[in-house]
C-alpha cells in the first residue's frame, strides 16, 4: 500500500517510493510527530519504570494490606483509556479539581495544562504513567518475590545496606524482569495514541501530535492511505531497530543466572 497513491475512494496508482520521498521532504507534520513520539518515550519510559519499581519495593512482604494496594494501583491498567482520560481532563482543566484546590488553599492559579505547549506533553506523560504503572509493578513484584532468600541474607551478613543491596544484589537479580518491562514499555510508548488524542487532540498546534495519530489522521481524515502506510512502515522500522538495540545491549546488564 505504501508504494501506491491509494485514496479511500477512487483508483489507486503505483507511486514507487514517492510516498516515502513526500513523507520525508514535503509533509511538514511528520517530523514534529516523530519528535513528539520520541520525546514522549524518553520521558515516559524511565518515569514509568522508576515508579513501578518503587511501588514494587514498597509493597513488599512487610507491607500490611499490600494486596489491596496492588489492586488499587492496577485498576487504571484495566480501566478503559477513555475513562482514564476523562478523569484527568476533569482534574487538569482550568475549572478542574487541581486548579480549584490550589486556588482555594494557596491562592495560586495553575496553568491551563492541556493547552499550554510547556505543559501539555508533561500532562500526557504523567497521565500515562498513572494509567500504566500497575502492569510493570506486578511484573517487578513477581520478580522480587522470586529472589533467593539465601543470597539476600548473605548480602546482609556482608554488611550491604539498603542502597547497596538494591544496586548490587536486587537489581542484577531482577534484571530479566526489568529488561522485559523496558522492552514492552518502549514499544508501547512509541505507539502512543489514545492519551494525546483524548486529552489534547494533538495540540496545541502539533506539540503533542504523536506519530500514530499522524498516521491515523493522514489515512482517514485526509484520505491518503498510501502516505499513511509509508509512515506506518517507518514507525515499524523504528520499533524494530530500537528493540534490536535493546536485545543487543542486554548482554551488558541483564543476568539470567542467579
Amino acid at each position: 500500500m505504501s508504494l501506491f497513491d491509494w485514496p479511500i475512494f477512487g483508483e489507486r496508482e503505483f507511486a514507487g517510493v514517492g510516498n516515502y520521498t513526500r513523507l520525508l521532504t514535503d509533509t511538514p507534520d511528520f517530523w514534529p510527530a516523530l519528535r513528539n513520539s520520541v520525546v514522549f518515550t524518553v520521558l515516559y519510559v524511565p518515569l514509568n519504570l522508576v515508579v513501578s519499581l518503587g511501588l514494587a519495593l514498597l509493597l513488599g512482604p512487610r507491607m500490611r494490606g499490600r494486596a489491596i494496594f496492588r489492586v488499587l494501583f492496577f485498576i487504571p491498567v484495566v480501566t478503559p483509556m477513555v475513562a482514564n482520560a476523562l478523569v484527568w481532563k476533569l482534574v487538569l482543566q482550568p475549572q478542574g479539581l487541581l486548579n480549584g484546590l490550589t486556588t482555594e488553599w494557596f491562592g495560586v492559579t495553575m496553568p491551563n495544562f492541556l493547552v499550554d505547549e510547556n505543559w501539555a506533553m508533561l500532562s500526557i506523560v504523567v497521565m500515562s504513567v498513572w494509567a500504566g504503572m500497575g502492569y510493570n509493578m506486578l511484573v517487578l513484584t513477581a520478580a522480587l518475590e522470586q529472589l533467593p532468600s539465601t543470597v539476600i541474607e548473605a548480602a546482609r551478613i556482608d554488611g550491604a545496606g539498603g542502597f547497596m543491596m538494591l544496586r548490587k544484589v536486587v537489581l542484577p537479580l531482577i534484571s530479566p524482569a526489568l529488561f522485559f518491562a523496558a522492552v514492552m514499555t518502549i514499544i508501547g510508548s512509541l505507539q502512543v495514541f489514545a492519551q494525546p488524542q483524548l486529552l489534547t487532540g494533538g495540540g496545541p498546534g502539533t506539540s503533542t501530535l504523536p506519530l500514530v495519530m499522524f498516521i491515523y489522521e493522514t489515512g482517514f481524515q485526509f484520505q491518503d492511505l498510501g502516505l499513511a502506510a509509508a509512515a506506518a512502515w517507518l514507525l515499524f522500522v523504528l520499533i524494530i531497530g530500537v528493540t534490536a538495540g535493546q536485545f543487543r545491549a542486554q548482554k551488558r546488564w541483564v543476568h539470567y543466572e542467579h
